[in-house]
């Protein structure tokens, strides 16, 4: 079965000088994929016609008249530019046109403008946005929310929990994933009235085998995989996300620095390349690009805006990977029996 996948070519710091190199090498390496090219179509012609893929069978494109900037409000990304690539590759998973969608755009715009096209899922009352991080175990670690929503009620990260342990489920096929909630300290008495209360709900279904809730977790613990996901505030995920990005690239910039100190630290690399080669690909923070946003109708992978080609087809395999696994039904079916009912709410605020 061919999956379809619709980009947003000009989202994102660099548009379509990462975002087409990414897209064809991604159709090339996955023959059970086909992407819809979303943007200026003479800026994406030309692109294609540079890397010598402007006849790819499996590349089409979808004219977009306008572009969301990095800058750009909600009001002017919601009311002022209806054709936005972001807005127009979004519709397109609307009309079933294509089954996910990508973009490397403004976070906070994006995430609107999915809400507004896609709609929310029955009882979600904040989607919000995942994505994995390694651990020791070889394994990922799901954790969320990650900028979506700043400000949360204990009902917020209740529903977050609920969407994490479906996602896990189905993408790396975990009957009973666990939980666990991230705080201060792993004692009950610890944390704010937020973490508290929260517990209180997880635990009350771990009690009843609706959810595998191991318990408090601290920050190392995202690393050591104790747990399969790790739930937080928007806040706190997306500050713990940007600082251990950046202390990736540190230690890698620092490794590789020492080892070109001198003569003998060079030596030293030349015979161990091979290991480093390995640490580097391992801790390479791009591998893990690629956020889903849980909660709406369809499927939405945010990019990081300043991601290289590399990285980006990285965010193109979640979304195929996330529609192979018919990640949409299963958070369909599961939240509609899981997902508690509660009054709406104001709409949150997001970050990253």
């Amino acid at each position: 079965m061919t999956i379809k996948i619709s980009i947003d070519c000009m989202g994102g710091d660099h548009g379509p000088s990462v975002t087409i190199p990414a897209a064809i090498s991604f159709v090339n390496s996955e023959p059970g994929a086909e992407l819809i090219l979303v943007g200026m179509e003479d800026v994406i012609r030309a692109e294609l016609k540079k890397h010598k893929a402007d006849a790819h069978p499996r590349l089409s494109i979808v004219h977009a008249s306008e572009q969301i900037t990095m800058d750009d409000t909600l009001e002017v990304a919601l009311r002022r530019k209806k054709d936005s690539s972001m807005r127009v590759a979004i519709e397109l998973v609307k009309d079933a046109k294509a089954q996910a969608s990508v973009s490397a755009g403004n976070t906070a715009a994006l995430m609107a403008v999915s809400r507004y096209v896609l709609k929310t899922m029955a009882g979600v009352d904040r989607p919000a946005i995942c994505s994995i991080l390694p651990n020791q175990k070889d394994g990922p670690t799901y954790m969320l929310d990650l900028g979506a929503n700043v400000d949360c009620e204990p009902h917020h990260l209740h529903q977050f929990a609920i969407m994490g342990s479906v996602l896990v489920a189905a993408m790396e096929g975990i009957a009973r994933p666990t939980i666990g909630l991230l705080n201060v300290g792993t004692e009950d008495i610890k944390g704010n009235d937020v973490v508290k209360q929260t517990a209180k709900l997880l635990q009350a279904d771990h009690e009843r085998g609706a959810l595998n809730f191991f318990g408090n977790v601290e920050g190392n613990d995202i690393f050591k995989g104790t747990t399969d996901i790790v739930v937080c505030d928007g806040f706190v995920g997306n500050v713990t996300l940007k600082a251990i990005e950046g202390m990736a690239r540190f230690f890698k910039g620092v490794v590789f620095s020492e080892f070109k100190r001198n003569p003998l630290t060079m030596l030293g690399a030349l015979i161990g390349r091979g290991a480093l080669r390995a640490i580097a690909k391992r801790l390479n923070p791009s591998r893990y690009n690629g956020a889903s946003l849980l909660g709406l109708r369809g499927l939405v992978i945010k990019s990081h805006g300043g991601a290289d080609a590399y990285s980006y087809e990285w965010a193109i395999r979640r979304a195929f990977e996330a529609a192979k696994n018919d990640v949409q039904a299963h958070l369909s079916t599961m939240i509609a029996e899981l997902m508690p009912r509660v009054p709406a709410q104001e709409e949150p605020s997001s970050t990253i």
